[in-house]
């Protein structure tokens, strides 16, 4: 089966509930078996009312350092499963996902640097607690190799890669973030992994979404070397097929839904780092290199407009006061008068996410 990056955009623009926006809860979302990722404060809430048009709360969700360590939005249930799941499957996987210049020894320590670090997070985190304590009394209980010399408060920290990656596994939830974040524990947390178990369907779930695609898009998401996913790569439930003459993979049960994909119609604003960007094809998302550019930057992601199933733009938002938010979209190229009255109607979901009530709409051209 050979497909052509089209028709790849509009199998997973379906694939994660962005082809028409249903009435369910934010919990019964498909893109929830994967996560959201919370890139700024309120993305989260956008990419859910970008696919829902039901109430953003939930309790059945919780806020957790998930794939590469960063903070997603995951179901409360699928955590026992997840942290054993994300838990490195070898020495190796574990020193490349640590990996940093602040600590150039401790990736020598391989899987023993996940266990001490969440040991720790277990010890000190019993209750509500800033950030900034549980970092001080992590860092006291870990290996020195893991720590370093911070000089803009004169102490010693632990390096933000491993306690990331290990908060999970070490039953901490993220409460709250900027300067006055907390962590705290995760009401019956799953026990610290004593070995991975399920990276096999944790490759299924991410091909389901975000294929097809290959070892090394999974491992570029999840901060592995694609060796050692090449080592755990299924070896059944999945079918072989070609985007544009390329290898790559799909699970057997998505097969006919890749063949039967068709360009979706309408426009959504999705924030950056949206699960639709989270596929390390990027070739595939946004074919041209400048534009690429301009979605994945450095530092601060902006939004991005789907139009009609394709990325056609960037977008950023800027609060007025407390009742009104104001969009600029920047667009790649020349929208149609269509177009930007569906944006300028859709907008009114990125205000209902940032709970605010008026919203405006500018294009920068």
């Amino acid at each position: 089966m050979n497909v052509d990056r089209e028709r790849v955009m509009a199998y997973r623009v379906a694939a994660l509930g962005l082809a028409e926006r249903g009435e369910q809860r934010p919990g019964d979302l498909a893109v929830l078996d994967l996560g959201v990722q919370e890139y700024a404060p309120g993305s989260v809430q956008v990419a859910l009312a970008a696919r829902t048009g039901a109430p953003l709360g939930d309790g059945r969700l919780i806020m957790v350092w998930a794939a590469r360590g960063a903070p997603h939005l995951h179901r409360k249930r699928d955590l026992a499963a997840l942290v054993k799941a994300l838990w490195p499957v070898s020495d190796a996987d574990a020193s490349a996902r640590i990996k940093s210049a602040q600590i150039p020894d401790g990736g020598k320590l391989g899987i023993k640097a996940f266990e001490v670090t969440a040991a720790a997070f277990r010890e000190v985190v019993t209750s509500s607690m800033p950030r900034g304590e549980v970092s001080t009394e992590v860092s006291r209980r870990v290996p020195r190799e893991l720590t370093y010399d911070c000089r803009t408060c004169g102490a010693r920290h632990v390096s933000g890669s491993v306690w990331q990656h290990s908060g999970l596994a070490g039953g901490v939830q993220v409460e709250s973030r900027g300067r006055d974040a907390t962590l705290g524990p995760i009401p019956g947390a799953p026990p610290q992994p004593t070995a991975n178990e399920g990276i096999d369907r944790l490759i299924t779930t991410y091909l389901r979404l975000l294929g097809p695609a290959g070892p090394a898009e999974v491992a570029k998401y999840l901060g592995s070397p694609a060796a050692e996913i090449k080592k755990v790569w299924p070896a059944s439930g999945l079918e072989e097929v070609r985007v544009d003459g390329r290898k790559a993979w799909l699970p057997s049960g998505s097969v006919q839904a890749l063949s039967d994909a068709d360009p979706v119609t309408g426009v959504r604003f999705l924030p950056g780092m949206d699960p639709l960007l989270q596929a390390r094809d990027r070739d595939v998302l946004v074919p041209e290199k400048t534009r690429q550019k301009e979605v994945w930057r450095i530092l601060g992601n902006p939004g991005v407009i789907l139009v009609d199933g394709e990325i056609a733009g960037v977008w950023r938002a800027k609060m007025a006061g407390r009742k009104r938010v104001d969009l600029t979209v920047t667009p790649f190229a020349t929208l149609t008068a269509k177009a930007r009255k569906a944006l300028e109607g859709e907008a009114a979901q990125v205000a209902r996410a940032r709970e605010v009530p008026d919203v405006t709409v500018s294009f920068d051209v």
